[in-house]
């Protein structure tokens, strides 16, 4: 089932396979639209309901009229769909919305399956010379040129032209300017992991920029009981460059929930 889901301000699009049990719930990168996650549902739907939505701005969502907070949005979508509590997949920013879930409304997270995931409040994560970069392109009008960076910042696991991650890219750059002004952040994660008590799992890509890289342990380190699990074969597209395993560990992960 495919719906517009009312949030804050706003609508963004979601889809919801149906099923039983505890859902799981799919955020994607920043990178990337929900269909970063496209090779990903079907393995997933066979055993259990999941839900995904397009952040505002991004894929099949509208550009934002209204300030919002990422974490504010994806509890309305669980309480759109009637979710009481749900295993978080986050990916990249999607991690970082988990994570900031998991600290502000603990009793609506089961488990954490998180994969290159990024974190509020971490300065390993701060690159001002990638922003300039991108914004010089911006005022060129570049926009392969911008895909062309995102691939060598964020695509090192790639080949060639690298066509299904620069088509992933081309679904993101405008979610990056349509939220200027009206994603505000959540508030800071990185000092309070330690409060995080659900089962969690940090999937890390080894050929991920170096900064996430030590970030992504960073936070492993930080959770307590949470398994730390290396990709060789990935960067920050862990769903496009090895998706069963994805689709494995999040099941290894979702196993472990009580």
């Amino acid at each position: 089932m495919e719906l517009n889901v009312p949030v804050k301000g706003g609508e963004v699009w979601a889809e919801d396979t149906g099923g039983e049990g505890i859902p799981l719930v799919l955020l994607h990168p920043g990178v990337a639209a929900s269909g970063v996650w496209d090779a990903i549902v079907p393995p997933l739907a066979e055993r259990h309901r999941v839900i995904r939505y397009d952040v505002r701005g991004y894929g099949r969502s509208p550009a934002p009229g209204a300030e919002y907070t990422p974490a504010g949005d994806l509890l309305a979508v669980l309480d759109h769909f009637g979710v009481e509590r749900a295993v978080l997949v986050g990916s990249s920013m999607g991690g970082a919305t988990a994570l900031s879930l998991a600290l502000d409304a603990p009793g609506r997270v089961a488990g954490l399956a998180l994969f290159c995931p990024g974190v509020t409040g971490d300065p390993a994560l701060q690159s001002g010379e990638l922003l300039a970069d991108i914004g010089e392109l911006t005022q060129k009008g570049d926009l392969e040129g911008i895909v062309a960076l995102g691939l060598r910042t964020w695509g090192a696991a790639g080949t060639g032209d690298d066509p299904e991650a620069a088509a992933q890219l081309r679904a993101a750059i405008p979610g990056w300017f349509n939220n200027l002004g009206h994603q505000l952040p959540d508030p800071d994660a990185f000092d309070r992991l330690g409060e995080i008590t659900v089962p969690c799992l940090v999937a890390v890509g080894e050929h991920d920029h170096e900064r996430v890289i030590r970030s992504n342990e960073a936070v492993a380190a930080r959770i307590p009981g949470c398994r730390l699990v290396r990709l060789p074969g990935s960067d920050h597209f862990p769903s496009l460059r090895e998706p069963g395993r994805v689709a494995r560990l999040t099941q290894e992960l979702y196993d472990s929930v009580r």
